[in-house]
């Protein structure tokens, strides 16, 4: 099982409407990316569960519901009379999602040093990813839960830069860096590298970040595919798979979910079982994101799929 750490909020969409100017209409969807990763994760066949912290507003028993119906395990969640967070988005010409967030003060970002758990065995991964990286107090927590189970559990994490939370882009430098220094799998966007250093080449951060714990970084290029530089097998491109696109909200969590789920399945989600996955295991694995990702894509919304949907295709 894994364990993905972070926020948990709803996604608020503004509706075309034909209603008079003084009005609008809106769609909610729940979300966040550790919440669709771990919802990810179970579609695909594994087991995940959540922690992070969850309102006991009528939003927040809303997204408890969510879980509890796509198998995600609650036990790891802290219950908080803080406001739910919500996230207002708009979707560009190109299906490329832009997000302002009111969630200073929210649940998911009370979640203290004394809410660590204490992980049963069953728990065979960590993810984390997303603003809990660089909000606190949550922040604070996760980094210490990566530097307490980082030995002897894999770590895998994803930036996922949001700058609205937080716009100081050194402290998103400081905090993705902290991470990388546990995490065993990296998944980042080239936007989200292009943010973080402007001025360096894209291959050399990723090997930089292998000369630490890292054995696997995988940067995700949109429709121009995916590249893997792995410490072991060196470096290759893997083109996208063709698809009318929607919109992208959730194709980097599917393809963050494919790749745990991937190394699940195979009994490689553990530091060990990752530094000895074999190129032919690397290909696999690559090609279930990209087409995974690539349905996600042809639908609207972070609609994940299903393992049987990947099979079928």
């Amino acid at each position: 099982m894994y364990l993905v750490c972070g926020e948990a909020l709803f996604d608020v969409f503004s509706l075309a409407s034909d209603a008079r100017t003084s009005e609008l209409t809106f769609k909610a969807i729940a979300g966040g990316s550790p919440f669709n990763v771990a919802i990810g994760v179970c579609r695909l066949g594994c087991a995940a569960a959540l922690f992070g912290g969850i309102s006991i507003d009528p939003l927040g028993a809303r997204l408890r519901q969510v879980l509890n119906e796509e198998g995600v395990c609650g036990d790891y969640l802290v219950a908080s009379d803080a406001p739910t967070t919500l996230a207002m988005v708009s979707v560009d010409a190109q299906g490329s999602p832009q997000y302002s967030f009111r969630g200073e003060g929210c649940a998911d970002r009370q979640v203290r040093l004394e809410h660590l758990p204490q992980l049963s065995e069953r728990v065979r991964g960590i993810h984390v990813g997303s603003y809990s990286l660089v909000v606190t107090p949550i922040a604070d927590t996760l980094l210490d839960l990566l530097r307490r189970e980082g030995a002897r559990r894999l770590i895998s994490l994803d930036p996922n830069i949001r700058l609205n939370p937080e716009p100081d882009i050194a402290r998103w430098r400081q905090r993705v860096e902290a991470f990388a220094a546990h995490a065993h799998l990296i998944k980042v966007s080239e936007e989200d590298l292009a943010l973080l250093y402007p001025d360096q080449d894209p291959q050399a951060v990723a090997q930089r970040w292998l000369g630490q714990h890292c054995q696997l970084v995988c940067l995700t290029h949109g429709s121009q595919g995916a590249s893997v530089h792995s410490r072991t097998h060196g470096h290759w491109q893997v083109p996208a798979e063709a698809v009318q696109t929607r919109d992208t909200v959730g194709a980097g969590d599917t393809f963050q979910a494919a790749l745990l789920s991937y190394l699940a399945r195979h009994g490689m989600d553990s530091p060990q079982g990752l530094a000895g996955i074999s190129r032919a295991q690397l290909d696999a694995m690559l090609d279930l994101a990209v087409r995974a990702a690539a349905l996600t894509c042809s639908r609207v919304g972070p609609d994940l799929p299903h393992w049987h949907e990947l099979d079928a295709v």
